[in-house]
């Protein structure tokens, strides 16, 4: 007997796509306001290129090593690289050099070295975590923490500051979390100034399980790996 055919990255993708603009339709969105980011972590360069290929431009990356041989391989792709792991002190010349976002800045340590070992004249986009379900066993600042954070990390040079992410804890209730998390997006964007209300724009926040949760909620961005990539290894 056969072993039963997987699906394409392609079909999946599609399939995505529609889960996407369905849910945008029940919540009077756009189609075009969610951007999906493939969460591309432990899978081939030419994985990437494929999804490249069938017009995904967006992509994420956990692993700092891995990616960065990933982006090199795939540097002639117009792609937007995503970096979505745990950030060491140790790394951040890498991230900065390599990745154009940035959606786990905690700590005012990681921003200011991202900020400084920018290449010059570029800026990284970055995105603050938030750990809105105070979980102790995930990263992220804890939301009374947040608005003072972003006033910080928005007087760094080279840092464009455009918003929140999460990642919540298994037992939350994904729509009240996420509703939580666009809440103090709009609380943060309250107490910015005009010029910087034109970049405080994205919420990341998502993944398969739940992203129709978080498309009600408001996200710009969701992080989609196995169902698009397949499962790991």
């Amino acid at each position: 007997m056969s072993a039963p055919v997987k699906p394409s990255i392609q079909t999946r993708l599609n399939l995505l796509n529609e889960r996407i603009q369905q849910a945008c339709a029940e919540s009077g969105r756009h189609g075009q306001s969610v951007t999906l980011i493939g969460v591309s972590k432990t899978k081939p360069a030419k994985d990437v290129a494929e999804a490249h290929d069938l017009g995904l431009t967006h992509f994420g990356e956990n692993y700092l090593q891995e990616a960065v041989n990933k982006i090199e391989e795939l540097c002639e792709l117009s792609a937007q690289w995503h970096y979505i792991g745990a950030i060491q002190s140790n790394k951040t010349k890498d991230v900065a050099k390599y990745f154009d976002w940035v959606h786990t800045v905690d700590r005012l340590k990681i921003g200011q070295r991202l900020s400084a070992q920018c290449p010059e004249g570029k800026i990284l986009k970055v995105l603050v975590q938030v750990n809105i379900d105070a979980d102790p066993n995930k990263s992220g600042c804890l939301a009374s923490q947040v608005p003072s954070f972003v006033e910080e990390l928005m007087q760094l040079p080279q840092l464009e500051v455009r918003g929140l992410m999460t990642i919540l804890s298994q037992s939350s209730d994904p729509r009240a979390s996420y509703e939580s998390v666009a809440q103090l997006h709009r609380d943060v964007n309250t107490g910015l100034s005009p010029e910087k209300r034109q970049q405080w724009d994205t919420l990341s926040m998502g993944m398969t399980g739940d992203m129709e949760h978080a498309i009600a909620a408001g996200a710009t961005h969701i992080r989609i790996g196995t169902a698009l990539f397949g499962g790991r290894a």
